[in-house]
Parts: structure tokens; C-alpha cells; sequence
């Protein structure tokens, strides 16, 4: 006789996944996305500079994006469309140095990057006393800071009008202040023509307060006062009081509403920008008309034409 066991089955769930915010509600445009990938092969270092690229561009990309050697460009541009993908990040290498391409998909324009230097997110956290690195640090996507490119130079214009296109739009009366966590910054130096790439990471700190109140504050621990002959002594005593980090006002903001447990609105807080990497030091070589094909329209060492239409 058959004998049945009556076995407990777990049910199917479905998970819940967050859609993303598809539609920019400053612009009314569809919010850009990005896929960063490689043409070739690479080393160790140029692999993780790719991974970083990727955090970086967080949390509107595909980090986890799986490439393989058979994948040609039009392979990624097939996906791209309905993922809703408007830009390409695209490391290569040569024989004399790596490059990076910036392109709009589908069609078009392309900048080419040279990559004269470049340091990790792991290298820039080991130079540093204390690296920071909050959890939530690419739960939204970073603020875009151009410095130096108001030359009138018609590549840079498009530089511009590109690097501004790949981060979603803010509208400063609406943001919220908990959103502002990273910021990007390229400057661009007219004499050596090399743009300085750059990533902070932003956080306020209330004037006047000492770095162990502020550690009590916010994440209520009880202090080691045994070695103390009063409790005022926390905060008067040599190394507990209040310590002068921001001596510029300038440096000094008022926040219109509260943030966390210890920045108020109704005092001034400190603006510190912490550098998290990656760090590159880039050449705009050329501008191609298509998706990495097409007309020149700038070339470090030829003839330019410029159509800026391109890219509105």
C-alpha cells in the first residue's frame, strides 16, 4: 500500500518591485538612463573604474549589466529602446591610452574622451582618514557642477549640453534637501584643455556644535564620562568643545526646512564635500555626428563643424 506524506509547500510570492520614475517632472521628459560597458578588453583597473562609473551613475543605470565578447554596439542599442536607455558610457583601450566615450542613443552625437589620469574609489577612500560612505549615498542621483566651459567655444557648448543631459533635471524649489547627497563636477582648464572629473560626497553640519555632540545626537550613545569630574566637563574640556571646522561664512548655509536630528532650520549649518571617486583627468579628442560613426564635428587635430541641433 502506498503510503502519502502530506508535505507543507511553501506558496509562490510574487515580489513587489518600486517602479522607477520614468518622466522628469521639472522637464517633462523622460528621465535619462545609462548603460557603461567596455569595446574590448581590459585591464583589472580599467574593469573597476567601469563598476565605479556604474555606481556613480546610480540609481538610473544598470549595474549589474552582463556583457559578453560576441555583443556588438547594436546589441546594446536593441536593449537600450525599450529599457527607455538615452545615453552610453563605453571604456576602451588602445595601445598608447584608455578612452571614454560619452554618446546619446539613438543616434547621436558622440564625445570621445582621452583618459590621461585616473584613481579609484577604493584609492581615493585609502588616502583618507576617515572615507565616508553612507548606505543611502546612491539611492538618488547626483547634482552636475560645470566649472570653466563658458569659453564660447561651439565642442564645449556641446560638452555641456551633453554632461547636463545624462543626470535628470532639479528643480531647486521643489527638491528635497535628503535627495542632495552626491554631487559630480567637471572643470575644464582653457590652457591645457583637460577637464577635471570629480564625485563629493555632500553633508551638512551645524555651526558651533562639537563632533561629540553631534555623534550624541544623532546616534544616541552614552558617553564614557568616568574619566570626568562633571558632566559640563563633555563639553568644555579640551578636545570635547566646540570645535571651529568652518571659519568662512560663505561656506555657511540656512536650511529652509529640518534635516535629520541635528541640522536646523533654525541655525546655520556647514556645507562639506567629501571627494568618493572615481577621479579622471579627460581630453575631448572628437565629436561624431552618429552613435560612435558618422561625420567629424570636432576633432582635437582637424577641421570642425559644429551642429548643436544634435543634441536638442
Amino acid at each position: 500500500m502506498a503510503r502519502f506524506r502530506n508535505k507543507r509547500r511553501t506558496p509562490f510570492v510574487r515580489p513587489i518591485t518600486k517602479k522607477q520614475q520614468t518622466v522628469d517632472h521639472v522637464t517633462g521628459d523622460k528621465i535619462p538612463k545609462s548603460f557603461v560597458f567596455c569595446r574590448g578588453k581590459l585591464p583589472g583597473a580599467l574593469r573597476q573604474l567601469q563598476m565605479d562609473l556604474r555606481k556613480l551613475m546610480l540609481p538610473f543605470t544598470a549595474l549589474k549589466l552582463k556583457e559578453k565578447k560576441r555583443n556588438n554596439l547594436k546589441d546594446f542599442l536593441n536593449v537600450a529602446g525599450p529599457m527607455g536607455v538615452t545615453h552610453f558610457l563605453i571604456l576602451s583601450k588602445t595601445d598608447t591610452a584608455p578612452y571614454l566615450r560619452v554618446a546619446r542613443t539613438p543616434q547621436g552625437p558622440t564625445l570621445t574622451f582621452k583618459i590621461h589620469d585616473y584613481s579609484l574609489a577604493s584609492d581615493i577612500a585609502q588616502s583618507q582618514l576617515r572615507p565616508r560612505s553612507p548606505k543611502d549615498l546612491f539611492k538618488d542621483p547626483p547634482l552636475i557642477v560645470l566649472s570653466g566651459f563658458g569659453t564660447g567655444e561651439q565642442h564645449l557648448k556641446l560638452t555641456t549640453i551633453m554632461f547636463q543631459n545624462i543626470f535628470p533635471a532639479i528643480d531647486i524649489n521643489t527638491v528635497k534637501l535628503s535627495s542632495c547627497q552626491r554631487i559630480v563636477l567637471l572643470n575644464y582648464n582653457k590652457d591645457t584643455k583637460l577637464i577635471d572629473f570629480r564625485q563629493y560626497s555632500i553633508r551638512l553640519q551645524p555651526v558651533g556644535v562639537s563632533r561629540r555632540i553631534r555623534k550624541f545626537v544623532q546616534k544616541h550613545e552614552v558617553p564614557d564620562l568616568r574619566t570626568l569630574q562633571d558632566v559640563s566637563d563633555f563639553v568644555t574640556k579640551a578636545g570635547y568643545g566646540s570645535e571651529s571646522e568652518v571659519d568662512d561664512e560663505a561656506a555657511t548655509v540656512s536650511l529652509p526646512t529640518d534635516l535629520g536630528r541635528v541640522n536646523r532650520a533654525t541655525n546655520k549649518s556647514a556645507v562639506k564635500l567629501q571627494e568618493v571617486g572615481p577621479r579622471m583627468t579627460l581630453q575631448l579628442m572628437k565629436v561624431e555626428e552618429g552613435l560612435c560613426s558618422g561625420a567629424i564635428i570636432f576633432s582635437e587635430y582637424g577641421k570642425n563643424k559644429y551642429f548643436l541641433s544634435l543634441v536638442n
